[in-house]
Order: structure tokens, then sequence, then C-alpha cells
């Protein structure tokens, strides 16, 4: 069995395809935190194209919508092959949550793996 490298694999195209999909809060009206942990983000440093590995983790209160999870997850897998800086993927990761599902409040904390010795936790937040 032979395998043609030039064409997407499913997931690949999942993946590019991917946007965060949200569906109606069950609860509107109760105030409830929901926790996220994605223990896979990667993505490369726009200077050194070097990985960057981290856990991404999203917490929040739901307005009217909530994330749907394997959206999310096949939306943070598309920063894979992104230059792109820990600031700037904790920054965007949350401006694009706050698009989809305009929550209350929400907190996206990237805690990168240490390369160099040196370990960054990016914390970033939103209000309404």
């Amino acid at each position: 069995m032979t395998t043609d490298t030039k064409e997407m694999k499913y997931g690949e195209r999942e993946i590019a395809e991917g946007q965060l999909i949200t569906f109606p809060n069950p609860r509107v009206g109760r105030r409830y935190d929901v926790s996220i942990t994605l223990p896979e983000f990667t993505c490369k440093c726009p200077f050194s194209g070097y990985p960057d590995f981290a856990t991404i983790y999203i917490t929040y209160v739901p307005d009217e919508r909530v994330v749907e999870l394997k959206a999310l997850k096949l939306y943070i897998n598309s920063y894979r092959d992104r230059y792109i800086s820990h600031e700037e993927s904790a920054n965007q990761i949350l401006d694009d949550f706050v698009a989809a599902c305009d929550p209350l409040e929400v907190t996206v904390k990237a805690d990168f793996t240490p390369r160099g010795n040196v370990h960054t936790v990016v914390e970033v937040r939103h209000q309404k």
C-alpha cells in the first residue's frame, strides 16, 4: 500500500476547515464556570521556526452560547504550523473565543513548556 504524501489526510482537512462552533447555553441566567484543558497545543516560534509546546487552559462563564469541544480541539490544532509568539497566540485564542461565543467572562492561560531554560506563561482575560 502506498500513500500519496501530497494529498491532505482527513484530519488535516478537518483542522484546515475547522472553526469555533457554539450551541445554546442550556442554563442561561445561571452563572457557572466551564474549565477546559488543552494539553497538546503547538505552534512555531516566529523568529527561529522551532516548535513551541503549551497547555492551554480556558475558563469561562457562558452567556447565551457554549463552545463545542471537538470544534475547539480542531481550532487549537490549527496553530501547529503557525509562526506566532506566545503572547500573540494567547491573545488570538481569546479574541476568537470571544467572537464565537461572547461569554460573560473568559480567561485563557497559555503555559508553555520551557525551552532554553525559559518558562513562559501568558494569561489574558475578557469580561463583559
